[in-house]
């Protein structure tokens, strides 16, 4: 790519549309870069300058008032309703600290402003978030500004779907949970988690005396997922695997993208080293689901699906994929490629995140509570009784 044109030293004497019109191609690449990083200029002083606006109007004209939350009949008091400006989200340690100086100063309710345009009711009170919490998943509110991160990622899968889609896959997924289905996962779980035993014991032996439990317990996660869902052993605790890279890269990617509100816009994300590294990472996830999809696909009987899934349950290789290939609605309609790829790619995502979270912490606890731990080995002894806990009976 040439250099920009120095305005500066241009003959003066040449038509207007010599100058700025060349018509070779690296004349035409710069003046429509020029153009591009103007526009682009142009619409970030309009944010700020609609943000400015919006924060003195918030701020000096708009009085709170009294209100009560849908669903509930607590009315907070003005000043429970006074408006947080949060300008940036900050870490898990602040970000706690924050949230309990919340609930401490404000009440059960409060507005939490993220930037100018985006309210946050916050409930902190266990009555409040009740009827949230107790609404029947198909009509239950989602989060329309997180989950838009994740839906080039995820699709619509059952995570961030709503209303008849929602509950149709449901209703079509529910096989895929059945106790026949589950129960042989439980030897694939014992053998994940033998391999990270067996990392542990190196490093014991190695002197380490700490460890990140969260990495380990993720990659964990992602192994046995892999095994359940695609019947696929990549051995991502022992080696590196271009896959379970890109699905933590994502959910990084993600998880900054949330902290950074002008980051909050697609056409400026995608701009960024961040969305052009997140969009690499979804299409490397998207080849591999789509790659296992249509290799099932090809090995799947045309007739005699009884008996294959038989010889599958006996055999003990039916994974999430052929439930989700072989499910059909009340119809007898099948789901899309697209639709699999994306239940797939959220159960992955769902998996191990949030799974893995709730390990560590429930390790963690464990390991600063030695007399809880060893109420628990022993009732783990007792339900087991020296036999090898490889099928749930």
């Amino acid at each position: 790519m040439g250099p920009l044109p120095n305005l500066n030293k241009v003959n003066h004497s040449l038509p207007l549309t010599e100058v700025f019109f060349d018509s070779s191609p690296a004349r035409t690449f710069d003046l429509g870069l020029l153009i591009l990083k103007e526009l682009i200029v142009q619409l970030l002083i309009f944010h700020i300058f609609s943000w400015i606006v919006a924060l003195g109007i918030r701020y000096y004209i708009v009085q709170p008032r009294s209100w009560h939350t849908v669903g509930t009949q607590v009315h907070p008091t003005e000043q429970g309703l006074r408006v947080l400006i949060q300008l940036v989200i900050q870490s898990s340690e602040e970000g706690l600290l924050y949230t309990q100086n919340l609930a401490s100063t404000y009440g059960d309710v409060c507005c939490w402003w993220v930037g100018p345009w985006h309210a946050v009711i916050r409930i902190f009170h266990p009555t409040c978030i009740k009827p949230v919490l107790f609404a029947p998943a198909a009509i239950a509110p989602k989060d329309a500004v997180f989950y838009s991160f994740l839906k080039p990622w995820l699709g619509d899968g059952l995570l961030l779907s709503a209303g008849d889609k929602w509950s149709s896959h449901r209703r079509m997924l529910t096989p895929a949970f059945h106790f026949n289905i589950l129960k042989h996962y439980v030897k694939i779980f014992n053998d994940s988690v033998n391999v990270m035993h067996a990392k542990w014991k190196r490093l014991v032996s190695e002197g380490s005396t700490r460890l990140d439990m969260f990495e380990h317990i993720s990659l964990m996660t992602l192994d046995s997922l892999q095994k359940c869902v695609f019947s696929f052993h990549s051995n991502c605790q022992e080696k590196p695997s271009e896959y379970i890279a890109a699905i933590l890269e994502l959910s990084a990617l993600v998880a900054k993208r949330h902290q950074q509100i002008f980051m909050h816009m697609d056409f400026l994300y995608y701009l960024t080293p961040d969305g052009q590294r997140f969009r690499r990472a979804c299409r490397l996830v998207h080849n591999f689901t789509d790659a296992v999809i249509q290799e099932r696909r090809r090995t799947l009987p045309d007739d005699g699906v009884d008996d294959f899934l038989k010889a599958k349950a006996k055999a003990k290789t039916l994974d999430f994929i052929d439930v989700l290939l072989l499910t059909k609605d009340k119809d007898g309609k099948q789901l899309s490629d697209e639709d699999i790829r994306a239940e797939a790619d959220t159960f992955m995502f769902g998996g191990h995140d949030t799974t893995a979270s709730g390990l560590s912490w429930v390790l963690y606890n464990l390991a600063k509570h030695p007399e809880y731990q060893e109420r628990c080995r022993q009732e783990v002894q007792e339900l087991l009784r020296d036999r090898e806990p490889k099928e749930i009976e």
